[in-house]
């Protein structure tokens, strides 16, 4: 666990020192968007370099997947959203469902994932029922995340929450590819975060949202816990159903009380959702 947690600091250091340099760039640019590709790029770059160190320094690797195919699948997710966040064009949802229907596959035919488990009732086999299903996981989680960033602090936040729920739930998988990866991504947005509360100062930009959503999404099917996913990330999907954010400031809430309030639900989501996770 030690190693895990110096990698988070590390993410965060690194995350700290080009933050400032970036967020001036994007001031003279005069856009406060951009948040997302800075952390896609650190936690990439990052991975690239430590990985292979930790190889070579003899630490134990251990996934139920092969781990080539694992990280594919969760750069793939990772890069190729936030590209897709780039461009503008007509046809973006278009492509979005034609990616998440492609990771899927990826899930089920490379990873040979196909079950689902539900608490109290246990392994369900999905076969092939399990790529539409997870694709259907995918875009609604993104869609989500898009929503709930209309606050300052709410969607970035709120992921941190759910990321350390997860992180959690991959050490205790033994799974080391995603440990790592959830480990970067948790200290690069806890340095963005610092700039992304009320008033925010940097902003994740469709790159971010499209990205973090779908990367969430993959994160907990990976780990098989999909029923956990909608629990722990129980503020997206609320946000998906009834936009609550909106909601809450036609009613008079102003958007700090909103957020902070948020957090605390999700702090208590994630822990039902890990206790869920267990049975």
């Amino acid at each position: 666990m030690a190693l895990f947690l110096g990698i988070l600091i590390f993410s965060f250091i690194t995350t700290s020192i080009a933050i400032v340099p970036f967020i001036d760039l994007k001031y003279r640019r005069k856009s406060p968007t951009g948040g997302g590709i800075l952390i896609i790029t650190i936690v990439g770059l990052l991975y690239a370099l430590l990985f292979p160190i930790i190889r070579h320094l003899g630490v134990y690797i251990t996934s139920a997947f092969d781990i080539t195919e694992e990280l594919n699948i969760i750069f793939f997710t990772f890069i190729s959203f936030g590209l897709l966040g780039i461009f503008k064009s007509r046809l973006r949802w278009v492509v979005q469902i034609l990616l998440a229907v492609v990771i899927s596959a990826m899930l089920y035919l490379n990873l040979r994932i196909d079950v689902v488990n539900v608490p109290f009732l246990g392994i369900l086999d999905l076969g092939l029922w399990f790529v539409p299903l997870s694709s259907l996981v995918i875009l609604a989680f993104t869609k989500a995340f898009d929503i709930a960033d209309g606050l300052d602090g709410l969607a970035s936040g709120t992921l941190l929450i759910c990321l350390l729920a997860f992180w959690a739930l991959a050490v205790a998988a033994l799974d080391t590819p995603l440990t790592v990866f959830i480990a970067l991504w948790i200290g690069a947005l806890i340095a963005f975060l610092y700039f992304n509360v009320y008033p925010a100062r940097l902003r994740l930009g469709q790159a971010g949202t499209l990205a973090f959503g779908a990367t969430l999404a993959v994160v907990g099917l990976l780990l098989g816990k999909i029923v956990a996913l909608l629990v722990i990330g129980g503020v997206f999907v609320l946000e998906l159903a009834i936009s609550a954010h909106h909601r809450l400031q036609k009613i008079g809430w102003e958007e700090p009380k909103i957020v902070m309030r948020a957090w605390l639900a999700a702090v208590m989501l994630a822990v039902f959702g890990m206790w869920l996770a267990q049975l």
